[in-house]
C-alpha cells in the first residue's frame, strides 16, 4: 500500500498548477502541500518546510523552469543542492518545457533528481511518484 507523498510545486501556470495537482494527488499517493509561482517566494517557503522547521516532511520538490518571478534554476540552486538543509533532502524534480539534454545536464548538477518534458513526460513522472511512494526504487532515467 502505498504512502502519500508531500510535495510542494513551483509553478506560475495556474491552470498547469491545478491541473497537475489533481493529477498527481488522484494518480500518485502525492498530496501538494504548498506551491509558490516565483524563485524568492519558494526558496522562502521551502526553508521553511526543511526540518527542523516542518511539522510533517517535505518528500517532493516539483519545479518548473519559467517562473512569474526568477528562475526553477534558483529554485535548484538554493532549496534542492545536495546537502542542503537538515535531516533527509526532500528529492527534487524539474517539469518543464525547456527539457534539452543541456538544460537536464544542469538541472541535474544543480541537485535535480530528475527531469520531466511537461508535453510528453506526465506519464513518467506520475510512475516516479507511485514508485517513491511504493518504497520502491524510481524508474530508471
Amino acid at each position: 500500500m502505498p504512502h502519500t507523498l508531500n510535495a510542494y510545486l513551483v509553478e506560475d501556470s495556474r491552470l498547469i498548477r491545478d491541473n497537475l495537482t489533481a493529477a498527481l494527488e488522484e494518480m500518485a499517493s502525492v498530496k501538494i502541500v504548498g506551491w509558490a509561482d516565483g524563485e524568492h517566494e519558494a526558496v522562502a517557503h521551502l526553508a521553511a518546510l526543511t526540518p527542523p522547521m516542518a511539522q510533517a516532511p517535505l518528500d517532493l520538490v516539483l519545479i518548473d523552469l519559467m517562473l512569474a518571478q526568477g528562475s526553477g534554476l534558483g529554485v535548484l540552486r538554493s532549496a534542492c543542492g545536495h546537502g542542503h538543509g537538515h535531516g533527509a533532502r526532500a528529492r527534487c524534480v524539474v517539469l518543464t518545457n525547456y527539457a534539452t539534454p543541456d538544460m537536464r545536464r544542469e538541472c541535474l548538477k544543480l541537485g535535480a533528481d530528475r527531469v520531466f518534458d511537461k508535453s510528453n513526460e506526465i506519464d513518467a513522472l506520475i510512475d516516479y511518484c507511485l514508485a517513491l511512494a511504493e518504497d520502491r526504487p524510481p524508474p530508471p532515467r
